[in-house]
Parts: C-alpha cells; structure tokens; sequence
C-alpha cells in the first residue's frame, strides 16, 4: 500500500467531552475533605493527591496565609498509580486493590519527618486526594497533569526532588535533588556526589515562583 502525504490535521484528537470530563474531576478533587498527613485512616486504593502547607512562618510561610482561608494552594500534587501501570496493566478494580496511595501519602509524611530540622514540620501540612476505581484509573496521569497545570505547585515546578525514592547501589554517581539540598536528613540523598544547584540560586527559584503565584 503506498503511503499518503503527511496531513498534519489527520492526526490530531479533540474531544470536548473529555475536555468536560477532566474538568468534572478536577471540581470532584478540589471538593473532597481535607486530612492530616497522613491521614487518620489506612485506606485502599490508587488515584491523585495534593500537599497543602499551612505554616505562617519560614521558607515556605507564603502558602500559610494562600492557604489559610481555603485549601487552593497545594506545594507538591502526585499519583499513585495501579502496579503494573507500565506493563500493559488491567484497570484498578475495587475488588482486588493495592494501598497505594495511601503508602505514598505516608512516604511523604516520613520524608519530612526526616528533614524536621530543615525547618518543615509535619503538623504544618494537609493533604486532600481522590480515589480513581475500574476504568476510571486510566484517568489517574491525565489529572495529576490538569492539577498541576492548574495549581503550579513550588514543589512540582520550582524545587524538583520531594517525590524522589532511594536511586539505590549503582546510582549514587547523581546530584542530590534541589528539594534535598534545601531539606537535609534523608539518607538515601546524602549518598548522591553529583554537584547539586546551590542554595542561594534555589531560594531565588522560590522567591520567583511565589511572585507567580501572585500574579494567577
């Protein structure tokens, strides 16, 4: 069969129903209860979450007071996602499922518990999530992308590193993020010997995102 000309137009999708679709769970997540971080309750499951910042004073004070009337503002929105989400899995079923996101909610409340003397504190955080069940998982990568595009959040955007794991043996050769840089205590981190931004130049990465924010 002989090939066409190429005919840019005949390969772009748009669908105003999926566009609908995103924004519904985009509403859906912004009025879900917020909860301590972790939250009180272990809990199945997988889907997306945000981190709010509720500290008035320090690095990160300026969320305190965005967040002090409502939680609009999250530092950091991530995903669990169903094991095998990369090998061709089956959808997330309520009948057969993992505490993925629950556990990813409690690695973040132990990785600053670790860096408490960074000046973080686990009681200055929140987290709010939603669940995604059956097909409706397929969405999970889609509106973790909506939310951050949304929100711009510092953590995501401006201070790469929070969500990090272990590299592990082989693989200390790397830099230490920018989020361990400024947050010392996780032990994984202090392996890293690559050379790591600075902290003068991240503070100002800081200083430039809030000045956004403001301007949203």
């Amino acid at each position: 069969m002989k090939a066409k000309v190429f005919d840019r137009s005949e390969h772009v999708y748009r669908n105003d129903a999926f566009v609908e679709l995103v924004k519904d769970a985009v509403r859906f997540f912004s009025g879900t209860p917020v909860h301590t971080l972790p939250p009180p309750e272990r809990f199945s499951g997988t889907g997306v979450y945000a981190l709010y910042y509720t500290g008035r004073t320090g690095l990160y004070g300026k969320y305190g007071e965005l967040n002090r009337l409502s939680y609009g503002f999250p530092i950091y929105v991530g995903k669990a996602v169903p094991k095998g989400w990369r090998q061709a899995r089956l959808a997330d079923n309520p009948g057969d499922q993992s505490n993925e996101l629950f556990s990813r909610l409690r690695q973040h409340a132990n990785s600053i518990k670790k860096v408490a003397t960074s000046g973080i504190a686990l009681s200055d955080f929140m987290c709010r999530f939603v669940i995604f069940e059956d097909a409706g998982s397929d969405m999970i990568g889609t509106i973790e992308a909506a939310l951050i595009k949304l929100h711009l959040p510092l953590w995501n955007m401006s201070l790469d590193g929070f969500g990090n794991h272990d590299p592990g043996k082989g693989r200390y050769e790397q830099a230490k993020s920018d989020w361990d840089v400024l947050h010392e205590g996780r032990s994984f981190a202090a392996k890293c010997k690559g050379v790591a931004n600075d902290r003068k130049t991240l503070l100002a990465n800081i200083n430039k995102h809030f000045k956004m924010l403001q301007k949203t």
